[in-house]
């Protein structure tokens, strides 16, 4: 884990990291940098890093544990859990099912309001973050549903793989209708009671707002705001501490029956790569069958690893986004997964 982390931080703009491993049951939290270049501000386990689309597989589990109560199907069409009809929403007759939506092969677009397809185009912009927030300012459920109205599926269903946090966000509404209580209050009962949770947040309460970690995007040396919250949240709204981060690990790496559901490959696009309940499943000769889910907002990026064949889960995350960073974090991580490798059978 120093080794990750010095490998990391020597990467131009990257000045902190904090990384989770859980391996054979032993749980590890390293914290390395400055939150804020000179400041000597280092991480620590009470600061809440946003960690952007990992929060997908929050949504995937919720959805799996439904599914498995008999309250869902992967089969329901989305306009069962819709408020009004949306004839838009299939391709060919085949109407858009919960399945392609949390396999990213629902045709939907990346984002709604649609512009913002546009601003993240020039990701690296300094101008992306306000843009971003000037889009979600005041943009709600009511206008999520109005500008729904406008989308064009281009099919076949269930086939081609294209990433959708709108299709995420239509997730987490059917679960509201599904249970009949708020996405939020789902997420939070549900992480408190089968992984002992309490310190993750859709919406960080005035007291928790200085345990926020400042960001940086692209090469900015001004920090930057946090990530406008979506409709929902369930698409990258998650905000959590390493010791949370560390517990998730826990329970996806368990025998949890919703985690098992969860990690069952639905669709096939290679030979190395499916997609469960919104997990990408690799394979490859070092680490098996493996779940992966990256996470990036406008001003930090994540990754999280779990890798049944060692017993392992790796969380690492750092407070600065850009072109990079995601790649900057997998090499990064690349001698742990050797070091891991090769104390195998000791």
């Amino acid at each position: 884990m120093n080794q990750a982390a010095t490998t990391l931080l020597q990467s131009p703009l990257l000045h902190a990291t904090s990384i989770a491993v859980v391996y054979r049951g032993e749980e590890f939290i390293l914290h390395r940098g400055e939150l804020e270049t000179g400041k000597s501000n280092p991480p620590d386990d009470s600061t809440l890093y946003e960690i952007g689309s990992v929060s997908k597989t929050f949504a995937g589990l919720l959805l799996a544990n439904a599914v498995l109560e008999g309250k869902a199907t992967l089969d329901d069409p989305i306009q069962k859990y819709l408020p009004s009809a949306y004839p838009n929403l299939q391709s060919d007759g085949e109407p858009i099912r919960l399945r392609h939506l949390v396999t990213h092969t629902s045709g939907m677009p990346g984002m709604l309001p649609l512009q913002v397809n546009e601003v993240l185009k020039d990701f690296t912009a300094h101008a992306t973050p306000a843009r971003l927030n000037a889009a979600y300012a005041d943009y709600g459920q009511l206008r999520f549903w109005q500008d729904l109205h406008t989308v064009s599926i281009n099919g076949p269903l269930g086939k081609d793989y294209a990433y959708s946090s709108a299709g995420t966000e239509l997730v987490a509404h059917a679960l509201e209708k599904i249970h009949g209580a708020p996405y939020e209050s789902l997420l939070a009962e549900f992480l408190a009671r089968e992984a002992g949770m309490h310190d993750t947040w859709l919406r960080l309460r005035a007291q928790d707002t200085r345990r926020l970690a400042p960001g940086y995007h692209s090469d900015n040396p001004v920090g930057t705001t946090p990530m406008p919250l979506l409709p929902w949240g369930a698409a990258g709204a998650l905000k959590a501490t390493m010791p949370e981060m560390v517990k998730y690990l826990r329970l996806q790496l368990s025998r949890h029956p919703a985690v098992t559901e969860s990690h069952k490959p639905l669709v096939r696009f290679a030979e190395d790569f499916s997609m469960g309940y919104f997990w990408n499943i690799g394979q490859s000769s070092q680490l098996g069958t493996h779940y992966v889910h990256h996470g990036g907002v406008p001003r930090a990026q994540c990754y999280l690893y779990l890798v049944p064949k060692y017993q392992l889960g790796v969380f690492i995350i750092t407070n600065q986004s850009g072109d990079a960073t995601a790649n900057a974090m997998e090499r990064a991580l690349a001698p742990l997964f050797d070091r891991v490798e090769s104390m195998q059978g000791r």
